[in-house]
Protein backbone atom coordinates (compact mmCIF):
# COMPACT_ATOMS: atom_id res chain seq x y z
CA UNK A 1 0.00 0.00 0.00
CA UNK A 2 1.28 3.85 -0.85
CA UNK A 3 2.72 4.73 2.57
CA UNK A 4 0.96 8.17 2.27
CA UNK A 5 -2.61 6.19 2.31
CA UNK A 6 -1.48 5.04 5.67
CA UNK A 7 -3.18 5.87 8.66
CA UNK A 8 -2.03 5.70 12.29
CA UNK A 9 -3.03 1.80 13.66
CA UNK A 10 -3.33 1.49 17.24
CA UNK A 11 -1.35 -1.64 18.20
CA UNK A 12 -4.48 -2.50 20.50
CA UNK A 13 -7.87 -1.09 19.51
CA UNK A 14 -9.89 0.91 21.82
CA UNK A 15 -12.66 -1.68 22.91
CA UNK A 16 -15.94 -0.59 23.77
CA UNK A 17 -17.38 -3.17 26.09
CA UNK A 18 -21.06 -4.50 25.85
CA UNK A 19 -22.34 -2.17 28.46
CA UNK A 20 -21.07 1.36 27.05
CA UNK A 21 -22.52 0.78 23.51
CA UNK A 22 -26.12 0.58 22.51
CA UNK A 23 -25.96 -2.12 20.00
CA UNK A 24 -28.29 -5.43 20.84
CA UNK A 25 -28.70 -8.81 18.92
CA UNK A 26 -32.25 -8.51 18.73
CA UNK A 27 -31.79 -5.89 16.18
CA UNK A 28 -29.48 -7.95 14.39
CA UNK A 29 -30.59 -10.01 11.52
CA UNK A 30 -31.26 -13.72 12.57
CA UNK A 31 -29.20 -14.96 9.25
CA UNK A 32 -26.39 -12.34 10.31
CA UNK A 33 -25.93 -13.85 13.78
CA UNK A 34 -26.24 -17.18 11.95
CA UNK A 35 -22.98 -16.58 10.33
CA UNK A 36 -21.26 -15.41 12.78
CA UNK A 37 -21.86 -17.96 15.42
CA UNK A 38 -21.29 -20.67 13.06
CA UNK A 39 -17.83 -18.83 11.75
CA UNK A 40 -16.86 -18.72 15.78
CA UNK A 41 -17.87 -21.81 16.65
CA UNK A 42 -15.61 -23.36 13.60
CA UNK A 43 -12.53 -21.47 14.97
CA UNK A 44 -12.57 -18.63 12.52
CA UNK A 45 -12.74 -14.74 13.80
CA UNK A 46 -15.74 -13.44 13.05
CA UNK A 47 -17.15 -9.83 13.18
CA UNK A 48 -20.28 -7.22 12.12
CA UNK A 49 -18.99 -4.52 10.29
CA UNK A 50 -18.59 -1.66 8.32
CA UNK A 51 -22.53 0.38 7.61
CA UNK A 52 -24.47 -2.44 9.78
CA UNK A 53 -22.01 -1.17 12.79
CA UNK A 54 -21.87 1.86 12.39
CA UNK A 55 -25.93 2.07 11.93
CA UNK A 56 -26.98 0.37 15.02
CA UNK A 57 -24.53 2.14 17.01
CA UNK A 58 -26.25 5.64 15.72
CA UNK A 59 -29.84 3.98 16.54
CA UNK A 60 -30.70 3.22 13.61
CA UNK A 61 -31.88 -0.20 11.26
CA UNK A 62 -29.49 -1.30 8.90
CA UNK A 63 -30.68 -3.36 5.74
CA UNK A 64 -27.85 -5.17 4.85
CA UNK A 65 -25.33 -7.20 7.65
CA UNK A 66 -22.03 -7.23 6.71
CA UNK A 67 -19.51 -9.85 8.18
CA UNK A 68 -15.62 -9.99 8.13
CA UNK A 69 -13.98 -12.80 9.17
CA UNK A 70 -9.93 -14.08 8.84
CA UNK A 71 -11.64 -17.40 7.06
CA UNK A 72 -10.84 -17.18 3.37
CA UNK A 73 -13.80 -17.41 1.17
CA UNK A 74 -13.19 -21.15 0.43
CA UNK A 75 -13.29 -21.96 3.83
CA UNK A 76 -16.00 -20.10 3.99
CA UNK A 77 -18.17 -21.97 0.78
CA UNK A 78 -17.14 -25.12 2.90
CA UNK A 79 -19.27 -24.06 5.91
CA UNK A 80 -22.30 -22.91 4.17
CA UNK A 81 -23.85 -25.17 1.90
CA UNK A 82 -26.17 -21.99 0.69
CA UNK A 83 -22.67 -19.82 -0.15
CA UNK A 84 -21.96 -18.77 -3.11
CA UNK A 85 -18.52 -16.73 -4.00
CA UNK A 86 -18.86 -13.48 -6.13
CA UNK A 87 -16.38 -11.26 -7.86
CA UNK A 88 -12.47 -11.03 -9.45
CA UNK A 89 -12.29 -7.63 -8.21
CA UNK A 90 -13.33 -8.52 -4.64
CA UNK A 91 -13.49 -11.75 -3.78
CA UNK A 92 -16.55 -12.20 -1.57
CA UNK A 93 -18.71 -14.84 0.11
CA UNK A 94 -22.01 -14.73 -0.47
CA UNK A 95 -24.07 -17.04 2.11
CA UNK A 96 -28.09 -17.33 1.27
CA UNK A 97 -31.29 -17.14 3.45
CA UNK A 98 -33.91 -17.02 0.97
CA UNK A 99 -34.20 -13.52 -0.12
CA UNK A 100 -31.46 -12.30 2.75
CA UNK A 101 -27.70 -12.47 1.96
CA UNK A 102 -25.07 -12.11 4.33
CA UNK A 103 -22.00 -11.04 2.57
CA UNK A 104 -18.47 -12.26 3.90
CA UNK A 105 -15.46 -10.80 3.41
CA UNK A 106 -11.96 -12.18 4.54
CA UNK A 107 -9.63 -9.35 6.11
CA UNK A 108 -8.11 -7.47 3.58
CA UNK A 109 -4.23 -6.97 3.87
CA UNK A 110 -2.24 -3.84 2.28
CA UNK A 111 0.59 -6.04 0.43
CA UNK A 112 3.47 -5.14 1.95
CA UNK A 113 4.67 -8.26 3.23
CA UNK A 114 6.18 -10.49 0.51
CA UNK A 115 4.35 -13.51 3.32
CA UNK A 116 0.86 -12.24 2.15
CA UNK A 117 -1.79 -14.46 0.71
CA UNK A 118 -3.48 -13.24 -2.37
CA UNK A 119 -3.46 -10.89 -4.77
CA UNK A 120 -3.53 -7.00 -5.67
CA UNK A 121 -3.26 -5.02 -8.96
CA UNK A 122 -3.04 -1.26 -9.42
CA UNK A 123 -2.71 1.05 -12.48
CA UNK A 124 -2.18 4.63 -12.11
CA UNK A 125 -3.49 3.85 -8.08
CA UNK A 126 -6.67 2.63 -9.27
CA UNK A 127 -7.27 -0.49 -7.86
CA UNK A 128 -8.47 -2.79 -10.41
CA UNK A 129 -7.87 -6.03 -8.05
CA UNK A 130 -8.00 -6.72 -4.65
CA UNK A 131 -7.35 -9.88 -3.19
CA UNK A 132 -4.47 -10.08 -0.88
CA UNK A 133 -5.82 -11.50 2.72
CA UNK A 134 -4.09 -10.11 6.36
CA UNK A 135 -5.44 -9.37 9.70
CA UNK A 136 -8.14 -7.07 11.21
CA UNK A 137 -5.81 -3.93 11.48
CA UNK A 138 -4.57 -4.40 8.36
CA UNK A 139 -8.17 -4.70 7.53
CA UNK A 140 -9.47 -1.55 9.11
CA UNK A 141 -6.65 0.69 7.15
CA UNK A 142 -7.94 -0.71 4.13
CA UNK A 143 -11.27 0.70 4.31
CA UNK A 144 -12.92 3.99 3.37
CA UNK A 145 -14.29 5.77 5.91
CA UNK A 146 -13.31 5.71 9.72
CA UNK A 147 -16.73 5.08 11.15
CA UNK A 148 -17.27 2.59 8.41
CA UNK A 149 -13.95 0.55 10.12
CA UNK A 150 -15.89 -0.59 13.26
CA UNK A 151 -16.29 -4.10 14.04
CA UNK A 152 -18.68 -5.77 16.59
CA UNK A 153 -17.24 -8.69 18.44
CA UNK A 154 -19.76 -12.08 18.46
CA UNK A 155 -16.90 -13.44 20.79
CA UNK A 156 -17.54 -10.93 23.04
CA UNK A 157 -20.39 -8.47 22.10
CA UNK A 158 -17.77 -5.80 22.19
CA UNK A 159 -16.89 -2.91 19.45
CA UNK A 160 -13.42 -3.04 18.28
CA UNK A 161 -12.34 0.74 16.71
CA UNK A 162 -8.69 0.79 15.38
CA UNK A 163 -8.92 3.83 13.26
CA UNK A 164 -10.99 6.76 15.67
CA UNK A 165 -14.58 5.66 14.29
CA UNK A 166 -16.01 6.15 17.54
CA UNK A 167 -15.10 9.88 17.71
CA UNK A 168 -16.39 10.29 14.66
CA UNK A 169 -19.25 9.65 15.16
CA UNK A 170 -19.53 11.37 18.00
CA UNK A 171 -18.49 14.30 16.04
CA UNK A 172 -20.88 13.53 13.36
CA UNK A 173 -18.30 14.01 11.35
CA UNK A 174 -17.27 11.66 7.51
CA UNK A 175 -13.45 11.44 7.47
CA UNK A 176 -11.39 8.74 5.17
CA UNK A 177 -8.88 6.70 6.64
CA UNK A 178 -5.66 7.92 4.76
CA UNK A 179 -4.01 10.58 2.49
CA UNK A 180 -8.03 11.07 0.63
CA UNK A 181 -6.43 12.19 -2.80
CA UNK A 182 -4.38 8.61 -2.67
CA UNK A 183 -7.98 7.30 -1.42
CA UNK A 184 -9.98 8.95 -4.21
CA UNK A 185 -7.35 8.01 -6.71
CA UNK A 186 -7.64 3.99 -5.99
CA UNK A 187 -11.47 4.57 -6.19
CA UNK A 188 -12.99 7.63 -7.11
CA UNK A 189 -16.47 6.63 -6.43
CA UNK A 190 -15.31 7.17 -2.87
CA UNK A 191 -15.90 10.75 -3.62
CA UNK A 192 -19.91 9.87 -4.16
CA UNK A 193 -20.01 7.81 -1.05
CA UNK A 194 -18.18 10.81 0.79
CA UNK A 195 -21.76 12.69 -0.28
CA UNK A 196 -24.22 10.10 0.36
CA UNK A 197 -23.33 8.79 3.49
CA UNK A 198 -22.86 12.91 4.94
CA UNK A 199 -26.31 13.49 3.54
CA UNK A 200 -28.06 10.11 5.10
CA UNK A 201 -26.37 10.43 8.23
CA UNK A 202 -26.70 13.75 8.53
CA UNK A 203 -22.88 13.97 8.92
CA UNK A 204 -20.61 17.25 7.75
CA UNK A 205 -17.64 16.12 5.51
CA UNK A 206 -14.24 16.98 6.93
CA UNK A 207 -12.43 19.51 4.80
CA UNK A 208 -9.46 17.30 4.21
CA UNK A 209 -11.58 14.48 2.96
CA UNK A 210 -13.56 17.32 0.74
CA UNK A 211 -10.84 19.24 -0.73
CA UNK A 212 -9.48 17.10 -3.39
CA UNK A 213 -13.25 16.77 -5.42
CA UNK A 214 -12.63 19.49 -7.41
CA UNK A 215 -9.16 18.41 -8.65
CA UNK A 216 -10.29 14.81 -8.66
CA UNK A 217 -13.90 14.74 -9.81
CA UNK A 218 -13.18 13.93 -13.56
CA UNK A 219 -11.59 10.70 -12.67
CA UNK A 220 -15.90 9.92 -12.46
CA UNK A 221 -15.57 10.21 -16.00
CA UNK A 222 -13.67 7.37 -16.10
CA UNK A 223 -15.49 4.66 -13.58
CA UNK A 224 -17.82 1.93 -14.69
CA UNK A 225 -20.99 3.52 -16.28
CA UNK A 226 -23.02 0.26 -14.76
CA UNK A 227 -20.90 0.98 -11.22
CA UNK A 228 -22.40 4.65 -11.09
CA UNK A 229 -25.86 3.49 -11.95
CA UNK A 230 -26.02 1.39 -9.25
CA UNK A 231 -24.12 4.11 -7.04
CA UNK A 232 -27.21 6.44 -8.08
CA UNK A 233 -29.61 4.13 -7.10
CA UNK A 234 -28.62 4.11 -3.28
CA UNK A 235 -28.26 8.09 -3.58
CA UNK A 236 -31.78 8.72 -4.89
CA UNK A 237 -34.07 5.49 -3.99
CA UNK A 238 -32.85 5.15 -0.61
CA UNK A 239 -34.63 7.47 0.66
CA UNK A 240 -32.46 10.51 1.27
CA UNK A 241 -32.84 11.79 -2.64
CA UNK A 242 -33.11 15.18 -2.45
CA UNK A 243 -30.81 15.55 0.32
CA UNK A 244 -27.68 13.81 -1.14
CA UNK A 245 -28.71 15.65 -4.44
CA UNK A 246 -28.37 18.85 -2.45
CA UNK A 247 -24.92 17.53 -1.18
CA UNK A 248 -23.85 16.33 -4.39
CA UNK A 249 -24.80 20.18 -5.75
CA UNK A 250 -22.70 21.69 -2.55
CA UNK A 251 -19.57 19.41 -3.24
CA UNK A 252 -19.16 20.30 -6.76
CA UNK A 253 -20.07 16.37 -7.51
CA UNK A 254 -23.29 16.71 -9.80
CA UNK A 255 -21.66 18.16 -12.77
CA UNK A 256 -18.88 14.36 -13.05
CA UNK A 257 -22.51 12.26 -12.74
CA UNK A 258 -25.09 14.31 -14.37
CA UNK A 259 -23.59 16.82 -16.69
CA UNK A 260 -27.25 17.66 -18.13
CA UNK A 261 -28.60 18.52 -15.20
CA UNK A 262 -26.17 20.53 -13.90
CA UNK A 263 -25.68 22.67 -17.31
CA UNK A 264 -29.84 22.98 -17.04
CA UNK A 265 -29.58 24.20 -13.43
CA UNK A 266 -26.89 26.77 -14.59
CA UNK A 267 -28.86 28.37 -16.54
CA UNK A 268 -30.87 29.67 -13.48
CA UNK A 269 -34.27 28.26 -13.96
CA UNK A 270 -35.98 28.36 -10.56
CA UNK A 271 -38.92 26.54 -11.97
CA UNK A 272 -36.61 23.53 -12.88
CA UNK A 273 -34.87 23.84 -9.70
CA UNK A 274 -38.25 23.02 -7.76
CA UNK A 275 -39.36 20.64 -10.49
CA UNK A 276 -36.21 18.34 -8.98
CA UNK A 277 -36.43 19.19 -5.75
CA UNK A 278 -40.16 18.09 -5.46
CA UNK A 279 -39.63 15.03 -7.37
CA UNK A 280 -37.31 14.18 -5.29
CA UNK A 281 -39.13 14.55 -2.47
CA UNK A 282 -41.53 12.75 -3.37
CA UNK A 283 -39.96 9.85 -4.12
CA UNK A 284 -38.81 9.79 -0.65
CA UNK A 285 -41.94 10.19 0.72
CA UNK A 286 -43.15 7.16 -1.65
CA UNK A 287 -40.51 5.40 0.31
CA UNK A 288 -41.04 6.45 3.62
CA UNK A 289 -44.72 5.06 3.43
CA UNK A 290 -43.35 1.63 1.60
CA UNK A 291 -44.93 2.55 -1.44
CA UNK A 292 -42.86 1.30 -5.20
CA UNK A 293 -40.44 4.02 -7.12
CA UNK A 294 -39.25 3.62 -10.06
CA UNK A 295 -35.33 4.84 -11.48
CA UNK A 296 -37.16 5.85 -14.81
CA UNK A 297 -39.46 8.08 -13.52
CA UNK A 298 -36.35 9.76 -11.27
CA UNK A 299 -34.03 9.94 -14.00
CA UNK A 300 -36.78 11.51 -16.44
CA UNK A 301 -36.98 14.36 -13.96
CA UNK A 302 -33.20 14.76 -13.25
CA UNK A 303 -32.77 15.00 -17.36
CA UNK A 304 -35.75 17.42 -18.34
CA UNK A 305 -34.37 20.52 -17.81
CA UNK A 306 -31.86 20.23 -20.98
CA UNK A 307 -34.51 17.52 -23.12
CA UNK A 308 -37.48 20.28 -22.80
CA UNK A 309 -34.95 23.03 -23.87
CA UNK A 310 -32.99 21.07 -26.54
CA UNK A 311 -36.95 19.90 -27.76
CA UNK A 312 -38.00 24.03 -28.08
CA UNK A 313 -34.91 24.21 -30.08
CA UNK A 314 -35.56 21.75 -32.62
CA UNK A 315 -38.84 23.23 -32.78
CA UNK A 316 -37.92 26.68 -33.28
CA UNK A 317 -35.61 25.14 -36.56
CA UNK A 318 -38.78 23.89 -37.59
CA UNK A 319 -39.01 20.04 -36.76
CA UNK A 320 -42.22 19.18 -35.98
CA UNK A 321 -43.03 18.33 -32.34
CA UNK A 322 -42.81 14.75 -32.61
CA UNK A 323 -39.53 14.55 -34.21
CA UNK A 324 -38.16 17.31 -32.01
CA UNK A 325 -39.16 15.85 -28.44
CA UNK A 326 -37.53 12.09 -29.98
CA UNK A 327 -34.46 13.97 -31.11
CA UNK A 328 -33.67 15.50 -27.96
CA UNK A 329 -34.00 12.54 -26.01
CA UNK A 330 -32.19 10.44 -28.11
CA UNK A 331 -29.21 13.03 -27.24
CA UNK A 332 -29.34 13.59 -23.72
CA UNK A 333 -30.39 9.99 -23.06
CA UNK A 334 -27.30 9.14 -25.26
CA UNK A 335 -24.97 11.86 -23.24
CA UNK A 336 -26.39 10.39 -19.86
CA UNK A 337 -25.82 7.07 -20.74
CA UNK A 338 -22.13 6.98 -21.34
CA UNK A 339 -21.60 8.44 -17.70
CA UNK A 340 -24.72 6.74 -15.80
CA UNK A 341 -25.67 3.32 -17.82
CA UNK A 342 -29.67 3.48 -16.93
CA UNK A 343 -30.63 0.14 -18.77
CA UNK A 344 -33.13 0.28 -22.05
CA UNK A 345 -36.15 -0.57 -20.13
CA UNK A 346 -35.67 2.80 -18.00
CA UNK A 347 -34.98 5.17 -20.65
CA UNK A 348 -37.74 4.00 -22.80
CA UNK A 349 -40.33 4.91 -20.19
CA UNK A 350 -37.92 8.34 -19.81
CA UNK A 351 -38.76 9.05 -23.29
CA UNK A 352 -42.46 8.07 -22.99
CA UNK A 353 -43.31 10.68 -19.85
CA UNK A 354 -41.30 13.44 -22.03
CA UNK A 355 -42.79 13.00 -25.22
CA UNK A 356 -46.04 12.61 -23.75
CA UNK A 357 -46.22 16.43 -21.80
CA UNK A 358 -47.03 18.11 -24.96
CA UNK A 359 -50.47 15.84 -25.42
CA UNK A 360 -51.96 17.39 -22.47
CA UNK A 361 -52.37 20.00 -24.44
CA UNK A 362 -54.65 18.93 -27.12
CA UNK A 363 -58.16 18.79 -25.13
CA UNK A 364 -60.79 16.79 -27.54
CA UNK A 365 -62.65 13.78 -27.61
CA UNK A 366 -60.28 11.11 -29.15
CA UNK A 367 -57.09 12.57 -28.14
CA UNK A 368 -57.93 12.59 -24.45
CA UNK A 369 -59.56 9.21 -24.59
CA UNK A 370 -56.25 7.66 -25.99
CA UNK A 371 -53.92 9.34 -23.87
CA UNK A 372 -55.73 8.11 -20.89
CA UNK A 373 -55.93 4.73 -22.16
CA UNK A 374 -51.66 5.42 -22.44
CA UNK A 375 -49.59 2.64 -19.95
CA UNK A 376 -47.81 5.44 -18.84
CA UNK A 377 -50.38 8.06 -18.71
CA UNK A 378 -50.26 7.83 -14.60
CA UNK A 379 -46.42 8.68 -14.47
CA UNK A 380 -46.89 11.36 -17.63
CA UNK A 381 -49.41 12.95 -15.13
CA UNK A 382 -47.57 13.21 -12.24
CA UNK A 383 -44.79 14.53 -14.40
CA UNK A 384 -47.02 17.60 -15.53
CA UNK A 385 -47.86 17.90 -11.99
CA UNK A 386 -44.34 18.68 -11.33
CA UNK A 387 -43.99 21.03 -14.00
CA UNK A 388 -46.74 22.90 -13.00
CA UNK A 389 -45.12 26.20 -11.38
CA UNK A 390 -43.59 26.86 -15.25
CA UNK A 391 -46.52 28.90 -15.22
CA UNK A 392 -50.00 29.57 -14.57
CA UNK A 393 -51.34 27.79 -17.82
CA UNK A 394 -49.66 24.40 -16.54
CA UNK A 395 -51.10 24.83 -13.12
CA UNK A 396 -54.79 25.02 -14.58
CA UNK A 397 -54.04 22.10 -17.16
CA UNK A 398 -53.04 20.10 -14.38
CA UNK A 399 -56.21 21.06 -12.38
CA UNK A 400 -58.31 20.24 -15.11
CA UNK A 401 -56.64 16.38 -15.91
CA UNK A 402 -56.95 15.89 -12.32
CA UNK A 403 -60.78 17.04 -12.07
CA UNK A 404 -61.38 14.72 -15.84
CA UNK A 405 -59.99 11.56 -14.30
CA UNK A 406 -62.75 11.72 -11.61
CA UNK A 407 -65.49 12.00 -14.17
CA UNK A 408 -67.52 8.77 -15.57
CA UNK A 409 -66.40 8.08 -19.15
CA UNK A 410 -70.00 9.12 -20.73
CA UNK A 411 -70.08 12.80 -18.89
CA UNK A 412 -66.36 13.65 -19.89
CA UNK A 413 -67.23 12.27 -23.05
CA UNK A 414 -70.26 14.75 -23.24
CA UNK A 415 -67.76 17.62 -21.88
CA UNK A 416 -65.18 17.83 -24.80
CA UNK A 417 -65.68 18.82 -27.96
CA UNK A 418 -65.44 16.14 -30.92
CA UNK A 419 -62.95 18.95 -32.96
CA UNK A 420 -59.80 20.78 -31.89
CA UNK A 421 -61.74 22.93 -29.78
CA UNK A 422 -61.28 23.44 -26.17
CA UNK A 423 -63.85 23.03 -23.62
CA UNK A 424 -64.95 25.27 -20.81
CA UNK A 425 -62.72 25.69 -17.86
CA UNK A 426 -59.50 24.43 -19.79
CA UNK A 427 -56.62 27.08 -20.88
CA UNK A 428 -56.70 27.78 -24.59
CA UNK A 429 -54.06 26.53 -26.65
CA UNK A 430 -53.48 27.81 -30.26
CA UNK A 431 -54.34 25.15 -32.56
CA UNK A 432 -51.74 23.08 -34.46
CA UNK A 433 -51.61 23.71 -37.79
CA UNK A 434 -51.65 20.51 -39.72
CA UNK A 435 -48.37 19.90 -41.87
CA UNK A 436 -48.62 19.08 -45.41
CA UNK A 437 -47.20 15.75 -46.44
CA UNK A 438 -44.17 16.00 -48.88
CA UNK A 439 -44.63 14.81 -52.60
CA UNK A 440 -43.23 11.05 -52.47
CA UNK A 441 -41.98 11.55 -55.88
CA UNK A 442 -43.36 8.76 -57.17
CA UNK A 443 -45.88 9.29 -60.27
CA UNK A 444 -49.47 8.17 -59.59
CA UNK A 445 -49.46 6.29 -62.77
CA UNK A 446 -48.22 2.64 -63.58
Amino acid sequence: MNPEARTSVTPVPAIVPREQHVISRKNISKAALRVLYRLHDAGYDAFLVGGAVRDLLLGGHPKDFDVATNATPDEVKKLFRNCRLIGRRFRLAHVVFGPEIIEVATFRGTGEDDASEGDRHIVDGLIVRDNVWGSIEEDAVRRDFRVNALYYDISDFSVRDYVGGMQDLQNRVLDLIGDPATRYREDPVRMLRAARLAAKLGFTIDPKASAPFEELGPLLCDAAPARLFDESLKMFLAGNGLKSFRMLEKCGLLKFLFPATARALKRGDEALRSLIEQGLANTDQRIAEGKSVTPAFLFAVLLWGEVRDLAHAWMAKGADDSEAWSRAAAQVVGEQCQRVAIPRRFTLTMEEIWSLQPRFEQIHRKRVFRLMAHPRFRAAFDFLLLRAPESPALRELGQWWAHAQQLPQDMLAAALPAGTGTPAGVPGTAPRKRRRRKPSGKSGSA
